[in-house]
């Protein structure tokens, strides 16, 4: 579908730049009035996700399944928001922990990454099970690319329950978007995720010590370091360019096969416009990549918030609720 450039959204103006519409959600949007039934369950290889259930006072319209960001969980404000949102408007949600987030450290040897599509799966599968004939599918920024990538993984073998998809602040282009955010403007970014990435290796390293070396971390200077020491060695890939290549979203948006808006704001200081494929985009008959001057990395504030919630919470219900599709 053509790509859009939306003019319905418009940042306050004390947020005047991409890094502020990023930051003052994270720091300051608090949200205490979501309640969460969680859920332990048993992977195939003997691990567990927590899952978060929050279900709508109304008869449910159908599942939304959200998958967070980066070092991320169900806590997450943007998580948090949307889910709010969407009970209020008659959806039940599922918020998944990746492993080692949501707080609890996994068993197995691997983490989570940017394309594990094979626990994703394992989670809709068992939603699926709850009775649901209408599931949608969010992401938000790396579960953006994760929640791409499955559906262009599957294609027209996806399941049917499946209906629409809506993403926000998706890198597309891991390698891209790997080297932007070791841009001199983006140190604090770089800084807080490495930071949080080295308790986890140093967990994992006092419980596979045959297998990961806490010494290695002194080699970390860059994402690009993390993820060619750690998240290749430790999921099965040659190397960070391997990995990037193999679970980039861009390669696999071709083969979407239902109705999928992605949101990305051209102020984003993790990811570049020119990351996204903009060109293919245009071809694709289920595919929308709607780009917002504003709203930074899953920022999204409007100018006045009304009952509660952000211009992206507002842009999703649109979308999942309207039938001109």
């Amino acid at each position: 579908m053509p790509v859009i450039f939306t003019h319905t959204h418009r940042a306050p103006s004390w947020l005047p730049n991409g890094h502020f519409q990023s930051i003052y959600p994270s720091l300051f949007r608090k949200i205490t009035d979501v309640a969460y039934s969680r859920e332990k369950i048993r992977t195939p290889d003997d691990d567990f996700l927590n899952l978060d259930w929050a279900r709508t006072s109304q008869a449910a319209k159908g599942l939304v399944i959200l998958s967070h960001g980066l070092e991320g969980d169900s806590q997450r404000q943007y998580i948090l928001g949307m889910v709010r949102g969407l009970t209020r408007h008659g959806y039940d949600c599922l918020a998944w922990n990746y492993r080692s987030c949501g707080g609890e450290m996994n068993q197995q040897l691997r983490f989570y990454h940017s394309g594990a599509t094979d626990d994703l799966d394992f989670v809709i599968q068992y939603a699926r099970q709850k009775g649901y004939k209408t599931l949608h599918l969010m992401g938000f920024s790396l579960g953006g690319n994760l929640t791409l990538k499955y559906l262009g993984e599957q294609g027209n073998a996806l399941t049917p329950e499946i209906k629409k998809a809506v993403v926000f602040s998706v890198p597309m282009d891991l390698l891209a978007c790997s080297r932007a955010i070791e841009k001199p403007e983006n140190i604090l970014y770089l800084r807080r995720f490495l930071s949080s990435l080295k308790p986890k290796v140093s967990a994992k390293a006092k419980l596979f010590p045959d297998k990961i070396s806490l010494e290695t971390y002194a080699q970390v200077k860059t994402f690009y370091d993390f993820d060619h020491l750690y998240t290749a060695a430790l999921h099965g890939f040659a190397g960070a360019d391997d990995y990037y290549t193999r679970n980039s979203a861009r390669f696999f948006v071709q083969d979407i096969s239902i109705p999928t808006l992605i949101v990305n704001a051209l102020n984003d200081p993790l990811v570049p416009p020119d990351s996204l494929p903009q060109k293919e985009i245009n071809q694709l008959k289920h595919v929308w990549l709607e780009l917002t001057e504003a709203g930074g990395h899953c920022g999204f504030r409007p100018q006045r918030v009304v009952d509660g919630l952000y211009w992206s919470e507002q842009r999703a219900l649109n979308f999942l609720d309207s039938s001109e599709i």
